[in-house]
């Protein structure tokens, strides 16, 4: 055990290691090798499987936690990864644009591997270095969810798929929801009560930081709160409506059911049974503007591109077989034909919330068809005519709640286009491979 008394004379020598030990020890971790393992280290959290939680596989589901002596503020980031109705899809087998990540499960290494987590590229959010654009979350603890199970972080269901090979079944468990509930918990027993808590995540991510945002609220009881969804628009699509004029009902139609959405212990249902606010069971995208009445303190900021190219080819090309007949220009064109549609019904949705929820619609970037605005870096996510330099500056109004919640749309939909060449050189380099897999 260390000692009070040698504190002071480590510190006044500015010893680095004598430092996170100190703060270590007002935190009640006593010793240095327990200091070295709990802070700034990606340390695996295997979610209990009596609480549901697992990988799509079937093996287990985790988290990674990275704490900082410094504050109890916390960035809970919601992984992106596509998604899956069926059993190629669940498989990971297909294009980037038909199949749901990690099949084969997240190992306790997963930030050793090769990924663009292990080395911070995913999102400036979660790095400790300002090196690919500066943000406060930086100094915060992070809790990264790794995307395993298929249904953009909401299920709460287990399907048998065998539409590719019958004779091959696939047990896939569909428990998104489940995983969040039981990080709820983990956060509430292990971390310390957040003096600011924001809730995150990049597409899939992005659904599953608004679907999720309400649990984990409730679970960590934080003294501020704000929620921040990258490029995974939850779309109206009211049950009495039509394709016509709600593209993305198909789809929402498709898995709600599958991933057990609306489920008696599903992700909608729950909240919304406590909380009758929150929105309509059967058309998830009331929480949009529900979660703002239930907690009317928080703050809530939706964000994507005009001229998303990656969300809506999930959104629409197996629904529409008129689109997926088509390919290159012509079908990215049909594609943002519906997300303009979709887009429209978003957005007016959103101006009927309460004044604590905001939006950001850039037109488009060069970098994964125009899709996130989080990941990689923040450059190219500017609205250049209303003076705003880039996305950062709306996360950074989310939290500061002395400004009023930013609403900002891109109505120039050519001055992106035109200046390419202001953005980060590797996301060109991307650009110019990315056609080969999406």
């Amino acid at each position: 055990m260390l000692k009070l008394i040698r504190r002071p004379a480590l510190l006044a020598q500015g010893a680095p290691w004598a430092q996170a030990m100190a703060l270590a020890w007002a935190w009640g971790a006593p010793t240095l090798a327990q200091a070295a393992v709990e802070y700034y280290k990606w340390t695996p959290v295997t979610l209990p499987v009596a609480s549901g939680a697992s990988c799509g596989n079937g093996t287990p589901a985790r988290v990674f936690v990275n704490r900082t002596p410094k504050t109890s503020k916390t960035l809970v980031y919601f992984e992106g990864g596509g998604a899956c109705w069926n059993q190629k899809g669940c498989q990971g087998k297909g294009k980037l644009t038909e199949v749901a990540s990690n099949p084969n499960g997240v190992p306790e290494n997963y930030f050793s591997q090769i990924n663009l987590a292990a080395f911070g590229l995913s999102t400036p959010l979660i790095t400790r270095t300002p090196l690919l654009g500066k943000i406060y979350t930086q100094d915060w603890n992070l809790v990264y969810v790794p995307y395993c199970t298929g249904d953009v972080h909401t299920g709460a269901s287990v399907q048998i798929y065998k539409d590719n090979d019958p004779s091959q079944s696939l047990t896939y468990h569909h428990r998104g929801y489940k995983n969040a509930k039981a990080l709820g918990d983990w956060m509430a027993a292990n971390l310390p009560r957040p003096e600011h808590l924001l809730v995150s995540g990049s597409s899939a991510g992005g659904v599953g930081a608004t679907a999720n945002y309400g649990v984990l609220r409730l679970a960590t009881n934080p003294v501020k709160s704000a929620m921040a969804a990258d490029s995974g628009p939850l779309f109206p699509a009211p049950q009495g409506g039509t394709a016509e004029q709600y593209p993305s009902l198909p789809l929402q139609n498709k898995v709600r059911s599958l991933w057990g959405v609306d489920r008696p212990d599903g992700v909608a249902t729950e909240l919304i049974s406590r909380f009758p606010q929150a929105g309509d069971v059967s058309d998830l995208s009331t929480l949009n503007t529900g979660l703002s009445k239930v907690f009317p303190q928080d703050r809530f900021g939706f964000m994507t591109f005009q001229e998303d190219g990656i969300f809506s080819a999930f959104s629409y090309t197996g629904f529409y077989p008129e689109i997926a007949a088509l390919s290159g220009s012509a079908k990215d064109a049909a594609l943002n034909n519906l997300w303009r549609r979709d887009l429209n019904n978003w957005v007016s949705q959103l101006r009927t919330a309460s004044s604590n929820t905001g939006f950001y619609l850039p037109t488009w970037r060069p970098f994964l068809k125009s899709h996130t605005m989080a990941i990689m870096d923040f450059t190219g996510t500017g609205i250049e005519e209303q003076g705003i330099k880039s996305v950062a500056d709306f996360y950074n109004n989310l939290i500061d709640d002395t400004r009023p919640v930013m609403r900002a749309i891109e109505y120039d939909q050519v001055g992106d286009h035109k200046r390419v060449l202001s953005v980060n050189p590797i996301q060109w380099l991307v650009a110019l491979f990315e056609g080969f897999f999406l």
